[in-house]
């Protein structure tokens, strides 16, 4: 049959019946199927189906299947979503195996396993279905050996999840230490960082304090070495006292007047002033202090005069020598 006349189920159908057996069929019609929510009763026997699509396992209102003489291989893994399937035959396929699912048919009351070259386990609990009893004791069987692989896939199912839970947990311990010794490591070479900044900042607090130190003695030296130049110069450069012409008059004047003194001293006070010598010293002296007298006021100033100098002269050399 072509795939436009199959796709014609209206056809097809005997109020809850569909039969699409002997219709040379290689796939299932899931799409139109599941259209017909009132065909609970589906023959597609006799025909060249090597798998059933995922979408057969969403045609939930089925209750009896038919799938005998095909080429199925294989059956979908959600198989067991067919929760009102009660009648399947399955008799004379290529099936070694059923999906683990299949434990999920709870209402599955008939089943037809004969002529499939199923594994040893599943063939014994299939046994014969040459009758109507055999074929419910099959479904039965079927049912709990199904259980017990679901049981012994939930078992190793958990194992393995427990397994890979631990080895999760091993690998985040792993990754928590390697995060610990890592934060551990930067930490280390963060203190070691800041230890080697103190240094260097330290380093740089004394090599400047030395180049400062270095510097004030360079300044205290040359401004020693300067004070002892300044000195120096000012000792060389200072001009030397010169004796002064009036001072040296003065001088001889002094001198002079001191003998003058002495001799009239000697010609007054003295035996000496009977002799000829002392004549005419008494006489010049007795004409100079009448001279003096009449000068008094002159030699007064005079005095002063000198006293003036002579003052400034002693100022000035003690302000040289200072």
């Amino acid at each position: 049959m072509s795939k436009g006349k199959v796709l014609n189920l209206k056809d097809k159908i005997n109020g809850n019946e569909m039969d699409l057996s002997l219709c040379n069929l290689s796939e299932v019609p899931v799409k139109e199927l599941a259209a017909l929510r009132k065909a609970t009763v589906l023959d597609l026997s006799c025909n060249n189906i090597t798998s059933l699509p995922p979408d057969f396992c969403k045609l939930t209102h089925l209750i009896r299947v038919d799938l005998s003489k095909n080429q199925l291989a294989s059956l979908p893994d959600d198989l067991g979503n067919l929760c009102n399937l009660q009648h399947l035959d399955l008799y004379n396929n290529k099936l070694t195996g059923l999906p683990v699912s299949f434990s999920q048919l709870r209402n599955l009351k008939w089943l037809d396993l004969k002529d499939n070259p199923l594994e040893t386990e599943l063939a014994k609990a299939a046994g014969d279905c040459l009758d109507e009893k055999q074929c419910k004791q099959c479904a039965s069987k079927v049912l709990l050996h199904m259980k017990e692989v679901q049981e012994e896939v939930d078992k190793a199912r958990e194992k393995r999840f427990l397994k890979e839970r631990e080895q999760q947990k091993k690998k985040e311990a792993k990754k928590t230490e390697r995060e610990a010794k890592e934060r551990e490591v930067r930490k280390l070479e963060k203190a070691e960082e800041k230890e080697r900044r103190r240094k260097e900042y330290q380093a740089q607090l004394d090599a400047t304090a030395a180049q400062e130190h270095q510097r004030k003695k360079k300044e205290e030296k040359k401004k020693r070495n300067g004070l002892a130049a300044d000195k120096k110069a000012a000792e060389e450069s200072a001009p030397k006292p010169r004796r002064s012409l009036i001072g040296l008059l003065f001088k001889l004047l002094l001198l002079l007047l001191l003998g003058l003194a002495g001799a009239a001293a000697a010609c007054q006070l003295t035996e000496l002033r009977r002799e000829a010598a002392c004549v005419p010293v008494n006489a010049a002296l007795e004409t100079g202090l009448a001279w003096a007298r009449r000068q008094d006021v002159l030699l007064r100033q005079l005095l002063k005069d000198w006293s003036t100098m002579a003052k400034e002269l002693l100022e000035s050399s003690q302000t040289a020598k200072n």
